[in-house]
C-alpha cells in the first residue's frame, strides 16, 4: 500500500517548529511581558494577565488556547416611571358649553399719533405720523 491511501498518515510535515529563544529574543519577551500585565492591569482585564514568563511565551508563539467564559449579567428590574393620570377638562357633556381655549381678540390700533403707512421704495411700509414726515416720503428723505 501506499501512503495516500492509508487513513490518517500524511507524508506532509503538518507540526510546528519550536522557535528557538535567544538572550536577546528573551529580554524582549520579558520586557512585553511586563507591558502586557501593566496594561490588562489598567484596562481591568486582571484575568488576561499572566502570572509566569513562560505563560506568556507560550500565549504569544500560540501554544495555548484561551477559550471565553461566557457569564450572564443578572438581570436588574427595569425601571418603569410612575406616570399620574389626569382627566380631561372636557367631558362629552361639556364640550359645547365650555371653552377652556377661546380664541383671542384681533388687535387694532385706537390711538392718534400715527396717520397712516406709506411706501418709500421697493415694498418697504413706514409709519407715517404729521404732515412734514409725508412730504419727506414723497421727497424719497429718510
Amino acid at each position: 500500500m501506499t501512503m495516500h491511501l492509508l487513513k490518517g498518515v500524511s507524508s506532509l510535515n503538518t507540526r510546528k517548529k519550536k522557535p528557538k529563544l535567544t538572550k536577546a529574543k528573551l529580554q524582549e519577551l520579558e520586557i512585553a511581558w511586563r507591558d502586557h500585565n501593566k496594561n490588562m492591569k489598567r484596562r481591568g482585564y486582571h484575568d488576561l494577565r499572566y502570572d509566569t514568563l513562560e505563560d506568556y511565551i507560550a500565549y504569544c508563539y500560540g501554544l495555548v488556547k484561551h477559550k471565553p467564559e461566557f457569564k450572564s449579567m443578572p438581570q436588574q428590574k427595569t425601571y418603569v416611571r410612575e406616570t399620574i393620570q389626569y382627566p380631561s377638562l372636557q367631558t362629552s357633556s361639556q364640550k359645547s358649553s365650555l371653552n377652556p381655549t377661546p380664541k383671542k381678540e384681533s388687535m387694532m390700533y385706537t390711538g392718534t399719533l400715527i396717520k397712516g403707512i406709506a411706501t418709500m421704495h421697493k415694498s418697504n411700509a413706514i409709519p407715517v405720523i404729521d404732515e412734514q414726515h409725508m412730504k419727506d416720503i414723497s421727497r424719497m428723505r429718510r
